[in-house]
């Protein structure tokens, strides 16, 4: 299978690494696993993630495809991503904690588990290896069933594995596959006040 170059769909408008511009999230994984290093490093990638006061307020749970427990995650996905994600060698559910140690309300929980994510998800692009955060799926059933604490709040489940061929997957995905553009920089971005 020919390795698709990000570059023919991608083209910033300023410098910046190749890592960031390659990262995107593919549907088509070829259903081969990955071992345990492998899926330790992507960790180890959002271990290292900045996070406020540095409480490090997240935390992951991972299924590997072909055991039961994948299953259990997979159903916890909307429709439109199990029509695509069943050949993942890994579905992991992010947390973050939304407590601080004294028990108040962490106001900063979310943005530290989204950092860390996106160390993750570079870790994938960096080992070649397919990463596609999702957030169509039922947050509430993921605590309920994977019996986590009420503290803890699902972010995004993620699919992790091997690229593999776009055309398995449905006509609609299919035309989906390919990295997508993002909005000019003049968007999102002032100096000085809002107005």
């Amino acid at each position: 299978m020919t390795k698709l170059n990000v570059k023919d769909y991608r083209n910033p408008d300023y410098p910046i690494e190749d890592m960031i511009l390659n990262r995107w999230s593919p549907r088509a994984m070829s259903g081969e696993p990955i071992d345990a290093e492998q899926l330790m490093s992507l960790f180890e990638a959002a271990r290292w993630a900045p996070s406020a006061l540095n409480l490090q307020d997240r935390f992951y749970l991972y299924a590997y495809r072909e055991t039961s427990d994948f299953e259990l995650f997979f159903q916890l996905l909307a429709k439109g991503n199990q029509a695509w994600c069943d050949k993942a060698a890994v579905l992991i559910v992010a947390f973050s904690d939304s407590q601080l140690p004294d028990g108040k309300p962490n106001p900063w929980h979310a943005l530290d588990a989204g950092l860390a994510i996106e160390n993750l998800l570079l870790q994938c692009s960096a080992m070649d290896l397919a990463g596609h955060p999702m957030t169509g799926f039922d947050a509430e059933k993921a605590s309920q069933d994977l019996n986590v604490p009420e503290r803890f709040v699902p972010q995004c489940m993620i699919a992790v594995g091997h690229p593999g061929d776009p055309s398995q997957l449905s006509e609609f995905n299919q035309a989906r596959e390919f990295p997508n553009q993002r909005k000019p920089l003049s968007d999102f971005i002032r100096e000085g006040k809002y107005q």
